[in-house]
């Protein structure tokens, strides 16, 4: 199947802001999180922090982000091999063209490479089921974040699982 686009890992500054664009765009201005919450110490290319674009040759369709274990502030559940994915946002215009499921296995598969067992994150419960679909399982009690209701997730990255 020929997508039309091609996710990497965030390398420069000009790719960063492309992602913090499709996070204005989605979080912000659709969902209405707060701008001043939206963006943390995690958003830059300095920290043990992977960000990846996905693009066409229009520009940017979506993103997403790894936090590694040895970010502080981390808010997983604290395993040493166990990263967060985070920030995963699609465009309006290039949803349902498998941006979001490319985006997750882009992450997966940067987990797995740096060695890490399980990727937590946390799904708005309107997207429960669109990680469900990729392996995710839930697990605790449903809590609020920037206002909208979410759930914890994890799926194991392991070599088998891919």
């Amino acid at each position: 199947m020929t997508t039309g686009y091609q996710v990497r890992v965030v390398a420069d500054q000009s790719a960063l802001d492309a992602c913090f664009a499709v996070r204005r765009d989605v979080f912000v201005t659709e969902q209405g999180v707060p701008a001043e919450i939206e963006y943390d110490a995690h958003d830059s290319l300095d920290v043990d922090t992977v960000h990846v674009l996905a693009a066409d040759a229009d520009g940017p369709l979506g993103t997403g982000r790894l936090l590694l274990p040895a970010v502080p502030g981390h808010d997983g559940p604290g395993e040493p091999a166990v990263g967060s994915l985070g920030r995963l946002a699609v465009a309006a215009a290039a949803r349902g063209r498998g941006v979001g499921i490319a985006l997750v296995r882009a992450i997966e598969e940067e987990a797995r490479r740096r060695g890490l067992t399980a990727v937590d994150l946390h799904a708005q419960t309107h997207a429960l089921g669109f990680y469900e679909r990729l392996g995710y399982v839930a697990y605790g009690p449903e809590f609020p974040d920037a206002g909208i209701p979410h759930r914890a997730m994890r799926r194991p990255v392991g070599d088998a699982t891919l």
